[in-house]
């Protein structure tokens, strides 16, 4: 089938870029719900309104979670670090950044396949830019590459983990990292 060879391409650039594992499945598998943005209201990360694509300058949950499953797949990738310690804040922040690292160079390869339509979700806040143009009160610098969350489009991130046949937690001592590419498939390939 056609699509298994998109898909298998799509993992591929994953695992090629550094993902841990990588797998397509129908976005209808994706759980949402709408308390994730009370989460987010908790501000426990320190980005709720310091940030374009976080809430609430991201949008309304009920309308995002709507966007997500406007779509027929979904790619899910992961990433999983080493730490010292469950303590070891500085190994989580450092593997947050070779996830956002990732998630850059993962959408330039993607980008470059004919989808008629898709949207990237990574892991915290957008980390394009080292500031936030938010924090300066000025219009997002790159509205057409800023990636939000996950967690802000209100996915379940655990029941993704589940569904796409990945650990959530991948052992004592390790941070995981989830991503994905929510897409459509182009003209003449069947799901």
């Amino acid at each position: 089938m056609e699509n298994d060879a998109l898909f298998g391409r799509l993992c591929g650039e994953a695992g090629a870029l550094g993902a841990y594992r990588a797998a397509v499945i129908p976005a209808s598998e994706v759980e949402t719900d709408a308390s994730f943005r009370d989460l987010c209201k908790a501000n426990v990360c320190g980005n709720y309104g310091k940030c374009w694509t976080c809430p609430p300058s991201a949008g309304e949950i009920e309308e995002l979670m709507a966007k997500v499953h406007s779509f027929s797949f979904i790619l899910v990738y992961q990433t999983v670090s080493d730490l010292e310690d469950s303590y070891d804040f500085e190994g989580m922040a450092a593997a947050g950044e070779r996830h956002g690292r990732l998630m850059t160079a993962l959408r330039e390869k993607l980008d470059r396949i004919e989808l008629p339509r898709r949207l990237y979700l990574g892991a915290g806040g957008c980390r394009i830019c080292p500031v936030c143009a938010k924090k300066t009160d000025e219009p997002c610098r790159h509205p057409e590459a800023a990636i939000a969350s996950l967690e802000t489009y209100g996915v379940n991130v655990s029941s993704l983990a589940k569904a796409a046949g990945m650990k959530y937690i991948n052992g004592q001592n390790t941070v995981t990292y989830f991503g994905g590419m929510l897409f459509d498939l182009p003209d003449g390939i069947q799901p």
